[in-house]
Formats: C-alpha cells, structure tokens, sequence
C-alpha cells in the first residue's frame, strides 16, 4: 500500500504527556479482555457457572466496546476528541470497580458492560488525539507505539492476570483496570490538545461514508481477520488449555507467553521494514500476517494430540506474529485514506469493526464451544462446566476446539482474499483517467 502523509497543520503543538497518557489508557483495553478470560474458571467457582451470565462476563465487555465506539466516534467530533478520552478513562474506572466490589454473575456482567462503554470512548478519542494531533513522521511513530502497547497489554495480559488470579483472587484482576484507567484520568486532566481535536457540531451519529473507500475498507478488514483468526484464541485458549490439560490459571497464562510475546516486537519489525525495505509494503506485511493467521489456527488442531508442548507452541508463535505485524500500520493508514476533519467518524468505523469483530469472534467461539459440549456431553450441566475451563470431559473438549478453530481458519483465508480483492480493486481506481467535462 502506499505511503500515507499527512499534510502539516498549521495547529498548536500538543503536551508532550498526551502520547504516553493516550497508550496509557489503551494499554488497559487489551488486559481486559484477557485477563476476564483467564479468570473465568476462578469466578465459576466463586459466582456460578450458569453458560449465559458466565459468558458475558467476556463479552459483555467485548459487545458493549464494539456498539459504543460506534457512537462515540460522533460524539468525539462533537464533544472534543480529549472530552471523549476523559469520559471513557472515567466510566472504565467506574465500571472495573464495580466488577471488583460484584457479588453475583448479573453484577459482574453490569460492571463489564460499563468498562466496555468507557472502553469504546478511550480507543475512538484516543487515536483521534493521535491522528489530529501529529503529522508526517511523528504520526507514524506514534501508531507505531500504539501498536508496540496494545501488544504489551495483550502480551502481559494472560500471564500478569494468571499471576493475580493465583495469588490475590479474581477481583484484583479488575482492580488492576481501575487502577490504570484511574491513573490515565488523572494524568489527562491538563493535557494540552490540538486545534483539530476541538469539538465541530456537524457531525453525524452515525457514518460509514468511510467505507466507500475501498483502500480503507480493505483496511480495516485486517483487524477483522485478525479477530477471528487470533482474538478468540486469546481469550478462550486458557480456559480450553484448563479443559483439556488441567492447567492451572498461573500456569496456563505462562503457556500464552508464545502466543503473546512476539506481539511486543511485530509492530516496531514491520515499520522498520516498511520504511528500510523498498520492496516491503504494507499489503506484504497484511499477506504475511494473513498467512500466519491462518497456519497458526489449523495448527491449534495439535491441542489434545498426545503432541510434545513444545510442537503446540509453534502456531502459538505464528499467531502472535500474524496479529502483531500489522498492528502498528492499520490505524495510521486508515486515518490517513480520509479526509482529516474526519478522523473521529472514521476512528469510530475503525474500532467499530475493530472491536465488533473482535465480539462476535469471541462470543461465537464461546456459543459454538458449549452447543458442541452438549450435543456430545449427556449431562448439561457438566457440559456448562466443562465450558467455563472444569476438567473432567478433555476429549470432548478438544473434539469442540478442533471444529471451531477449523471455521475460524476457513473464514480468515475468506476475508484474506477479500481483502486482497478491494486492494487490486483501489489500484486499478487510481490508473483510470479522470473524465474531463466541458465547460
């Protein structure tokens, strides 16, 4: 894909703590969802296992993030892009101390969808700030960072909530999100903020105007794939991990570090390479993550295998490769295919599909998961049991795992040459001649 830049803006510098309080901020959204994951047996236990509720406790997050940046990508360009970010911080904070303070499932499930709102506003009025704010090499250095956090939080994750879990309980794990969330309300009280992230009452509540632009829609595509071929297995490996081989929460968010640690150094490798490499573009960095995607969930088939742990770990490591090489080049790209005064409205697409992908991949593995579990477990309620990570039916439970990441790499190859098709698409667009009308 081309180079994207920015033209420079005639506009006030912004506060030099506004890059590390925005990554601040989106360095809780990805623990969130993983460390609920990990959790899951844990609150099972203390709180129920009844299938919905207890599912909600992930995707309750997971919907509620999805349909609120929606909304909140209007509401940016109407309220100011460091309004939004400020509201979000709040209500994540808010929305994690009731998760930590919750004493049944029904309250749990409240407290996340709070976080998920608050979490929606953090993500669409953060990269706003990002986008308005900085221009040419400085915007891409902050997306890259952008990426290198976001896979920090999804790196750290699984293995700092496995940790917490084990030693202080379930709670503490939201109580890290108030914590975080609490800390980046505070530091962006003073920030200082472009002219560009100021408040512009003709916005729409809702617009897709930017998906008619088939250079950002094929975009923001990658991310969608990226969720149904890695988010998924981010969120339920540990459960499936505690199913299938009796691991531990400690224990199994160790066992994540190859799937998660790579994400740390994929973002900085592929703008390194973009930018040093002539021949390495960005649609080669999205092919090469597309086709480790889908190697690493065909090789998810080896969980249950009689395999040696270190063979599973291997499209582990595919997988964090293939959702972090593109991680720091979507949102700085997508940005930059619209037009500038446009970056709350698009920064709300973005994440919608973003996060939206993100929540019906991972609601959709955990439906899929259970409907398997009990057509093949006579016992429902052991079937629901057996769900939320108890130990008792492993062979059911990788039967079920073995199908659904089986989908999961089908539809990652069919939107790889989606993709793929609206790119060649947007090139031949660009060698048409313009028509020329007469006067």
């Amino acid at each position: 894909m081309p180079e994207f830049k920015s033209s420079s803006r005639p506009n006030n510098e912004p506060s030099r703590l506004l890059l590390p309080t925005v990554l601040l901020a989106l360095f809780v959204l990805p623990i969130s969802i993983a460390g609920a994951a990990i959790a899951l047996p844990a609150i099972s236990a203390d709180l129920g296992h009844s299938p919905g509720p207890l599912q909600w406790v992930v995707n309750g997050f997971n919907v509620a993030f999805a349909v609120s940046t929606l909304i909140w990508g209007a509401a940016a360009a109407r309220l100011g892009y460091k309004r939004t970010f400020m509201i979000g911080a709040l209500i994540m904070a808010g929305g994690s101390l009731v998760s930590v303070f919750s004493m049944s499932l029904i309250s749990l499930d409240v407290g996340r969808v709070l976080s998920g709102i608050g979490a929606g506003a953090i993500a669409t009025g953060g990269t706003a700030l990002l986008s308005s704010s900085y221009s040419g090499a400085a915007r891409t250095r902050a997306f890259a960072l952008l990426g290198t956090v976001v896979g920090l939080g999804l790196a750290a994750g699984p293995t700092i909530s496995g940790v917490v879990v084990e030693l202080a309980g379930w709670r503490a794990v939201f109580a890290v999100a108030t914590i975080i969330a609490g800390l980046a309300l505070a530091a962006g009280a003073g920030l200082r903020v472009s002219k560009a992230a100021i408040p512009h009452a003709n916005a729409k509540l809702i617009d897709f105007s930017p998906l008619r632009n088939r250079l950002f829609l094929a975009i923001v595509l990658v991310p969608v794939a990226g969720s149904i071929a890695y988010v998924s297995i981010l969120t339920y490996l540990p459960v499936a991990l505690s199913a299938v081989l009796d691991m531990e929460a400690a224990q199994a968010g160790l066992f994540m570090l190859p799937l998660t640690l790579p994400v740390l150094v994929a973002p900085l490798v592929a703008s390194i390479l973009v930018q040093k490499v002539r021949w390495i573009s960005t649609i080669v960095i999205i092919n090469i993550s597309l086709l480790l995607l889908i190697a690493g969930d065909l090789g998810m088939l080896l969980l249950g295998q009689d395999v040696p742990l270190a063979f599973f770990a291997l499209p582990m490591i595919a997988l964090g490769f293939g959702w972090g090489l593109p991680l720091g080049l979507i949102d700085g790209d997508a940005l930059a295919a619209v037009p500038e005064e446009m970056s709350g409205e698009a920064a709300g697409v973005l994440n919608f599909l973003r996060l939206g992908s993100e929540a019906l991949s991972v609601a959709a593995y955990g439906a899929a998961t259970s409907a398997l579990l009990v057509m093949s477990i006579s016992d429902p309620e052991i079937a629901n049991r057996i769900s939320a990570g108890w130990n008792g039916a492993p062979a059911d439970y990788a039967a079920a795992f073995h199908i659904v990441v089986t989908g999961m790499a089908v539809l990652t190859a069919i939107f790889a040459l989606a993709i793929n098709m609206l790119y060649r698409s947007h090139l031949r667009s660009l060698k048409q001649p313009r028509l020329q009308l007469n006067a």
